[in-house]
C-alpha cells in the first residue's frame, strides 16, 4: 500500500512539474501537439531515415566538413554527438579526437547498431557508444570540452531536461555547438517544424543557463550556434 501511494505522488508531481514547464494542444501535422515556450516539438526521425542522414548529397547541402572545422577540434578532446543517428559526424570527429574519445548518444538502438556494424567502428578505438532516453543522455557529468546536437534538438519530447543533462555534463568551460536548420530563411526546403530560429534557441536554452558566445554563419542552410555555461 505504501508504495503503490508513493508512486501515485510521484507520478502525480512528475505530470505537475510537466504541465509548468510544456503546453499541450493541436498544432503542425509532423509536430507531437506539445509546446515549449512557443514552439511545438517535431516528431522523431526514426531509424528508417538512416538513408537520409548518409545521403550522397549531404556534403554539398549542409557543407558538414565546414561544420566541423568550426569546432575546432583538438586531438584531446571529449566530445559528445547528441542523435548521432547513424554516426556520420561521429567518425569525422574521432579522426580528429585521436588522443580523446567521442561519444554516440542516441535513444534508438538501431542508430546505434548502425555504427556499431559500421567498418569504420573497427577502425577508430576512441568512439562510444551511449543509449539514452527521453529525459537523460545518460552521459557523466563535468566530462565534455564539447557537445555537438544536429538537426535534432527540436525533435528531443524534453528538451528542458536534456539540456540540464547537457550542461552538467559539459565542463566548466565547454561548448555546445547546436546546429538547426534556419527558421528565418523561408527558402531553405525544410519543413517549419524542422527549423529553429537563432532567437527561438537562444530562449528556450536560457532556461537552464546557456547563453549564445557566437552563432557561425557560414553554413548554406543552418544555424551553427556556440552556447556556453553562464
Amino acid at each position: 500500500m505504501f508504495f503503490m501511494l508513493y508512486f501515485s505522488q510521484f507520478f502525480s508531481q512528475e505530470k505537475m512539474q510537466s504541465k509548468e514547464t510544456y503546453s499541450f494542444k493541436k498544432g503542425d501535422f509532423n509536430g507531437i501537439g506539445k509546446w515549449f515556450l512557443g514552439r511545438e516539438i517535431a516528431y522523431v526521425m526514426g531509424y528508417e531515415g538512416i538513408n537520409w542522414l548518409e545521403r550522397s548529397t549531404r556534403e554539398k547541402e549542409e557543407n558538414t566538413s565546414k561544420l566541423i572545422k568550426n569546432m575546432k577540434i583538438k586531438q584531446t578532446d571529449i566530445i559528445a554527438d547528441i542523435g548521432a543517428g547513424s554516426g556520420y559526424h561521429v567518425f569525422k570527429m574521432a579522426e580528429l579526437a585521436k588522443k580523446g574519445k567521442i561519444y554516440a548518444v542516441d535513444i534508438q538502438p538501431e542508430m546505434l547498431l548502425a555504427i556499431e556494424f559500421n567498418k569504420k567502428y573497427e577502425e577508430h578505438k576512441n568512439i562510444e557508444l551511449i543509449l539514452g532516453d527521453e529525459k537523460t543522455t545518460n552521459l557523466p557529468e563535468n566530462k565534455f570540452d564539447k557537445i555537438l546536437m544536429v538537426d535534432v534538438y527540436h525533435e528531443f519530447n524534453y528538451p528542458k531536461e536534456i539540456l540540464e543533462c547537457v550542461k552538467k555534463a559539459l565542463k566548466k568551460n565547454g561548448q555546445l555547438f547546436l546546429i538547426e536548420y534556419r527558421l528565418e530563411d523561408e527558402s531553405i526546403p525544410i519543413k517549419k517544424i524542422h527549423k529553429m530560429s537563432e532567437k527561438q534557441a537562444v530562449k528556450e536554452l536560457a532556461t537552464v543557463g546557456f547563453i549564445l558566445k557566437e552563432n557561425i554563419k557560414n553554413l548554406p542552410i543552418q544555424h551553427c550556434m556556440i552556447f556556453t555555461k553562464e
